[in-house]
């Protein structure tokens, strides 16, 4: 899974850029906690975002009919059907991808909205598009969940892609084991629940240990909390890369041409 190829359909200022591990939310915790779940920071940059050229508004009224959702563009440079539209009816958004996607063999493209970005009074739909051999785009559509106004700003993700191997789930057969089963996973568990029930009993009493510590970082060093070494799979920071312009030295692209030019994503891991 090293490549991903991005063909740009129309000469429109639709951005991919690398998934961002922050999140206003998050900033706003007490401490900034939020960023102490690294699952969470790590799933924020789990992939490229697709963002948009201008800003949007749109409203739904209530009905099923496409009427029942309007649009308007906030950039007199951009028509309304250049964003977004009412295309299916039922209180759905639609925003068109200005690209056709290219992954290699048994890659998908799982296209959602940004991970832990929530937006009032509208939720992104999810799809995995099977960009290993489509030749057409996809949609990315978002569905309000009451009647209202939503705001879209210029430069939001609108659309979140990250490549998957699509068959690979097939060969997942999950089990289900009693923990008794497994003795040293049942006395590391054990272990594990009551040095974090005695810690959080310090911290409720202003223990002067605990207080000091603050948290317990096991899983962000990607320690076993009992003495064993980090995990040599572990990552603390994800930072994918940036798309790079790639023409094909052998063709001459103009600026209205169809498919204008290739936006290559690198897939390799940047060192940190």
């Amino acid at each position: 899974m090293r490549k991903l190829i991005a063909y740009r359909i129309h000469a429109t200022e639709q951005r991919i850029v690398a998934g961002r591990s922050r999140r206003p939310w998050m900033d706003e915790t007490h401490y900034r906690y939020a960023y102490r779940c690294l699952p969470l920071t790590i799933a924020n940059a789990m992939g490229w975002e697709i963002t948009l050229p201008a800003g949007l508004t749109a409203e739904w009224s209530g009905g099923n009919n496409l009427s029942d959702v309007t649009v308007e563009s906030s950039d007199p440079a951009y028509a309304v059907d250049q964003l977004a539209s009412s295309h299916f009816g039922h209180g759905i958004l639609t925003f068109h991808v200005n690209y056709l996607f290219r992954t290699e063999p048994g890659v998908a493209l799982w296209a959602r909205g940004a991970p832990n970005l929530p937006k009032d009074g509208i939720a992104p739909l999810e799809g995995v598009i099977e960009t290993d051999w489509l030749p057409f785009t996809f949609t990315m559509n978002w569905q309000f969940t009451r009647p209202g106004r939503v705001v879209f700003e210029k430069g939001e993700p609108f659309c979140f892609i990250t490549p998957v191997a699509y068959h690979s789930l097939e060969h997942v057969t999950p089990e289900i084991v009693p923990i008794a089963a497994a003795p040293e996973v049942a006395a590391e568990y054990e272990a594990y629940s009551q040095a974090r029930k005695n810690f959080n009993t310090g911290l409720a009493k202003n223990d002067p240990a605990a207080v000091k510590q603050g948290w317990q970082k096991w899983y962000t060093r990607g320690e076993n909390p009992f003495g064993s070494s980090a995990n040599s799979q572990h990552i603390s920071k994800l930072s994918l890369s940036e798309p790079v312009e790639a023409v094909p030295p052998d063709q001459s692209v103009g600026e209205n041409a169809s498919l204008e030019k290739e936006v290559v994503v690198d897939g390799e891991e940047q060192p940190q």
